[in-house]
């Protein structure tokens, strides 16, 4: 009032309802919504008039506002033997675990009585030994040469897998073990594949390069010739081509 400043300036200026500044004024501290919001407005409504808002929500605090209710409960201190003993009046956990232990001693101590201290790991010791002389005795007893069950059959590395496919109209003699003909002078046509034949040895002539060996699984080309073609096939000395004396006949 002695400002002359009208409550609509002030409401406008500092954006607080025109019954709330009233309240502010005649100390009507129930009108407003509770004390964060009278100590915010009080700080506004001072600083818009220019006065010490920090002084007025002191005073507002030290006359109006009640201490919380937990301010006002009394500090009771707490012994150290309570604050940590557990609830419920039970065996600590500290107990609990002395009295396993103990079991688990007692329990290992029966089962060593009653099996009068031995290891479980000597007998496995003892058959692992006992395995490894039968097996030395096996070994030795079969020193000689005499293959074993399950060994591989003497010889079985030296074999050749063979099988051929035409890719156009080609003679084939082909010549295994002992001069058997596997394939007796007959005509592939194209496309054709024979079966798969399994000897030491090989002897073939063909007529032309039309066809593809496949030699343990292994494609293998034939080079282009104007005249009979013959090869030898074994473990030791791969795929040789034949002088044309050599060419195998099936006739």
């Amino acid at each position: 009032m002695r400002a002359r400043i009208d409550v609509s300036e002030i409401e406008a200026q500092t954006k607080i309802r025109a019954k709330y500044l009233r309240a502010l004024e005649n100390e009507e501290w129930g009108l407003l919504p509770g004390p964060t919001f009278v100590k915010s407005f009080l700080r506004t409504y001072a600083q818009a008039l220019g006065l010490d808002g920090k002084q007025l929500v002191e005073e507002y605090r030290l006359h109006h506002e009640r201490p919380s209710e937990a301010a006002l409960e009394p500090i009771v201190s707490t012994p150290q033997s309570t604050r940590h003993r557990p609830s419920g009046g039970g065996p600590s956990r500290t107990y609990m675990i002395a009295i396993g232990v103990v079991g688990a001693l007692v329990v290992l101590l029966v089962v060593l009585l009653a099996t009068g201290g031995s290891s479980p790991s000597g007998s496995s010791t003892s058959t692992s030994a006992a395995g490894r002389g039968a097996t030395s005795h096996t070994s030795d007893h079969h020193g000689a040469g005499t293959p074993t069950a399950g060994a591989p059959r003497a010889g079985a590395s030296t074999i050749v897998a063979l099988s051929l496919k035409a890719s156009a109209v080609v003679y084939v003699c082909l010549i295994g073990e002992g001069g058997r003909k596997l394939i007796p002078g007959t005509e592939l046509q194209p496309g054709e594949s024979t079966p798969t034949f399994h000897a030491r040895h090989f002897a073939m002539t063909l007529g032309n390069s039309s066809l593809t060996m496949f030699i343990d699984g292994r494609a293998r080309s034939v080079p282009p010739s104007s005249q009979a073609i013959g090869y030898s096939l074994s473990k030791a000395h791969g795929r040789r081509s034949l002088a044309a004396g050599e060419l195998p006949t099936c006739a």
